[in-house]
């Protein structure tokens, strides 16, 4: 956030170039794990619920796929390869690359998976980078909410300085449909992880 907001601020003094350098910006908070919510939050203040929403999932699409590629690779890395010796971690990194877009999409579906660190995660568990992009669909919803409450606001100094967005009836529904797709992705990892587990005992 110290050198996030600061840059964000310059951004409403930029023009036409703002929605482009608001893109790399995002791309870049996504490789660094930078706060993405405030992002998407500032991009309603500054762009409006509907361009920002779009500016915001274009850049945190572009930031996803760079983190797939710089993390990708540490998958197969000989420290990576040791760490799945283990057939437990083994069977659950097996059990998410194997259900691929169905856990990834409800991932994506809760605002209470950090975007930042999914990112590395799914990037780290082998999944196929086709169904890591079409997964990024399910931040829609988020996105929408926080660009609105972003524009409730209206003010990027104010949430720069720590002024939290009104949380509305949508968010708490949010909240829940988050909560769901938490439960039933854990349920899928588990099972496809003990499917997995079985088949190293009794191949």
């Amino acid at each position: 956030m110290d050198w996030l907001a600061p840059v964000v601020l310059q951004l409403t003094q930029l023009g036409p170039w703002a929605p482009v350098l608001f893109i790399l910006l995002y791309v870049a908070a996504a490789v660094t794990l930078a706060p993405a919510f405030f992002l998407t939050v500032a991009a309603g203040a500054i762009f409006g619920v509907w361009w920002g929403s779009v500016i915001v999932f274009i850049g945190a699409s572009l930031g996803a796929s760079a983190v797939y590629a710089l993390a990708t690779p540490l998958g197969r890395s000989r420290w990576m390869q040791r760490v799945t010796r283990d057939p437990r971690v083994a069977a659950v990194r097996d059990a998410v690359a194997g259900e691929g877009i169905r856990i990834m999409l409800l991932l994506r579906l809760s605002p209470l998976v950090p975007y930042n660190i999914l990112n590395y995660a799914l990037a780290l568990s082998g999944v196929r980078y086709a169904d890591f992009v079409v997964a990024l669909l399910g931040m829609i919803p988020a996105i929408l909410m926080y660009t609105y409450y972003g524009k409730v606001v209206g003010d990027v100094a104010a949430l720069a300085a720590g002024v939290s967005p009104p949380r509305g009836p949508e968010y708490y529904v949010l909240l829940v449909v988050g909560l769901i797709a938490i439960v039933l992705s854990t349920l899928m990892i588990t099972r496809a992880a003990r499917r997995a587990i079985e088949r190293q005992r009794h191949p």
